[in-house]
């Protein structure tokens, strides 16, 4: 217990001091996260409310596969992106793998799905809502669905920011892509890992708390991003 005691109050001696290694990790982990989130969102926003306004054929089978897909194993999705950015796969030539480019597609592979279900879920039922008052204006699907993106922006918020809290606390599919290679591609969730199986618990510590300090914030973002768009539905 006085080993665990030690260990935690050099880890918070480490968050406090802004130890050198422990910036570049955490600043790594948001760099790629970030990324991930922008590109997926980039990705699964527009997929999200086009299903969510168009009708046809094998809609649900989509909708079905959308939702699947959510629950994507992150270690298979390293494991196909490796495959791919290999030397022998189709893409080795870019030559991404064990860099941040490579974890950065892993990571919005992942999150695309969680944002393009989510937002579809709420680009559907404000459709639904104003799907009358879209006829009457003879909006064209593109202009529908830019609207509704507009209209949603709040609760789309909150899909971008789950997303996010899914890509920094991502650690098989980024192990496999990125080598978890020291000053390159260690991000906290594998560095984490790296220093517990060391046994140097006030590095692993640290990252933890600044981990768990992140969800909270992302949380905290959340809840304020719903209090804001309620505010402004009374207006």
């Amino acid at each position: 217990m006085q080993d665990m005691t030690e260990a935690l109050g050099l880890a918070v001696d480490l968050v406090a001091s802004g130890d050198p290694d422990l910036v570049e990790i955490v600043g790594l982990s948001l760099q790629v996260s970030l990324s991930a989130t922008l590109v997926a969102c980039m990705i699964g926003l527009p997929l999200g409310a086009l299903v969510a306004v168009t009708r046809f054929r094998g809609r649900g089978a989509v909708l079905t596969l959308m939702n699947a897909l959510m629950g994507l194993p992150p270690v298979v999705v390293g494991l196909i992106v490796y495959l791919h950015l290999s030397r022998a796969g189709p893409l080795g030539f870019l030559g991404l793998l064990y860099t941040p480019g490579a974890m950065i597609i892993a990571q919005t592979i992942l999150i695309a799905p969680i944002v393009a279900a989510l937002s579809r879920q709420v680009l559907e039922d404000m459709h639904s809502e104003y799907d009358a008052q879209f006829r009457s204006l003879c909006l064209t699907r593109g202009q529908t669905i830019a609207a509704l993106l507009w209209d949603a922006r709040y609760p789309l918020l909150t899909v971008a920011l789950a997303g996010f809290g899914r890509a920094v606390a991502e650690v098989g599919a980024v192990m496999i892509v990125g080598g978890n290679i020291d000053h390159l591609t260690r991000v906290m969730t594998t560095a984490i890992a790296l220093e517990t199986s060391k046994g140097a618990l006030p590095m692993a510590l640290a990252l933890g708390i600044v981990l768990m300090a992140l969800a909270l914030g992302v949380n905290a973002a959340v809840q304020g991003v719903r209090s804001t768009a309620a505010r402004y539905a009374y207006v």
